[in-house]
């Protein structure tokens, strides 16, 4: 599929020529998304008259969330890159080619001044794409972010071409790089959760009083989750607990709480993570760059269940909050029905803990990893379109 173009109701200002081009490319998951559009709204916010375009597939979740934050989306023909010999991996090479091509003309049509890549196969392209996008005789910036503890595949070759390198921690396997952690969108790095806190449980139904839980496993829900904490939701609301359960568009729970017990509300899917956030006390969720980073903004207590599958970046991700005392990891094996029953209402309910959690956890969040990356593009663009002017 050929690139085509997702319009919002973003007027872009920088058409015409009068505002810098900046692409980003961070498509397929939340994880590489959310960052994307947090240096997009910092871009925005130190220039209005940029002109901003998102890169994706048709594949990933930003084909609904990139123009609902107001952003023009391209759609690449995507890159999967298989970690197994056969038929997928010998079909790389043309696929690359094709989307190289593709990203190449969206340069073109935007008249691009740098790209920033947050890696995954939308990164890719982007990155080889600007190597060989020449205008004016000098090949488009490549600012680069490494959100995990371990850097994947697309960000250490996009490494090796980009001018400048950022990552969130150190130790990411790329060399050079600025650590500025990751960059959060202003609503969940300017949230007073204590003002917000009324109004965000007013709008999912909760109780108003009672200790929450907020449960979620990225944006497609967490299986294993799902499966230890619906079922425990008799002893939760037993315990006075209330729950807010984003269990994932393709899976479904079925809690049964006690009569009079507080209200366990599940949902498919959160569009308003700052709301979720202001309304718990408490997280329990899997441990993406992404999803510790904006926990770690809002001062939140977490239960972090690693996803016990990839190079263990999960698990890697959440050490750093374990060990300042903001948080704990459990293993994935362990958390039953049962686990949850015994364990989160002793948590929850302890006051002091979650307050020596949750003063733990504010000292260890970013909040100006985004105004970082997006200042150091805005000044490659700058550049990129001075030289191309002499």
């Amino acid at each position: 599929m050929g690139e085509r173009s997702l319009v919002s109701k973003q007027s872009q200002s920088g058409e015409g020529g009068s505002g810098l081009s900046v692409v980003v490319a961070g498509g397929g998951t939340a994880g590489h998304i959310e960052p994307a559009l947090a240096v997009a709204d910092a871009i925005r916010d130190l220039d209005p008259t940029a002109r901003i375009t998102a890169l994706g597939t048709h594949r990933g979740l930003e084909t609904t969330i990139v123009p609902e934050r107001g952003y023009d989306l391209r759609l690449i023909p995507p890159v999967p890159l298989p970690r197994k010999l056969g038929v997928e991996l010998a079909k790389t090479p043309w696929r690359v080619a094709r989307s190289v091509s593709a990203t190449r003309k969206v340069f073109a049509d935007v008249n691009a001044d740098v790209v920033i890549g947050f890696g995954g196969y939308v990164a890719l392209p982007a990155y080889m794409a600007a190597r060989s996008y020449i205008r004016g005789g000098h090949r488009v910036p490549v600012i680069l972010h490494e959100a995990n503890a371990s850097a994947g595949i697309a960000n250490k070759v996009g490494a090796k071409l980009a001018d400048k390198v950022f990552a969130a921690v150190p130790g990411s396997g790329l060399a050079d790089a600025t650590v500025v952690g990751i960059p959060v969108r202003g609503a969940i790095t300017h949230l007073d959760r204590a003002e917000s806190r009324a109004a965000a449980r007013t709008f999912f139904g909760l109780d108003q009083d009672a200790p929450t839980l907020l449960v979620f496993g990225g944006s497609q829900g967490a299986q294993r989750l799902n499966e230890a904490v619906a079922p425990a939701a008799n002893a939760l609301g037993a315990a006075g607990i209330g729950v807010l359960h984003a269990y994932g568009p393709k899976n479904t729970i079925e809690p049964v709480s006690p009569p009079g017990a507080p209200p366990y509300v599940g949902v498919s899917y959160l569009n308003r993570m700052d709301l979720a956030y202001a309304a718990a006390d408490l997280v329990m969720c899997r441990s993406g760059a992404m999803t510790v980073a904006e926990i770690s903004a809002t001062g939140l207590p977490a239960v972090y269940v690693p996803l016990p599958h990839g190079n263990g970046e999960q698990r890697l991700n959440a050490v750093p909050a374990e060990q300042a005392g903001g948080a704990i990891i459990v293993d994935d094996s362990l958390v039953t029905a049962e686990w949850v029953g015994r364990e989160i209402p002793a948590l929850i309910t302890d006051t002091d803990r979650l307050a020596s959690m949750n003063a733990a956890t504010a000292t260890l969040g970013h909040r100006d990893a985004a105004l970082a990356v997006a200042t150091a593009a805005l000044e490659s663009a700058a550049a990129h379109r001075g030289r191309n002017r002499t």
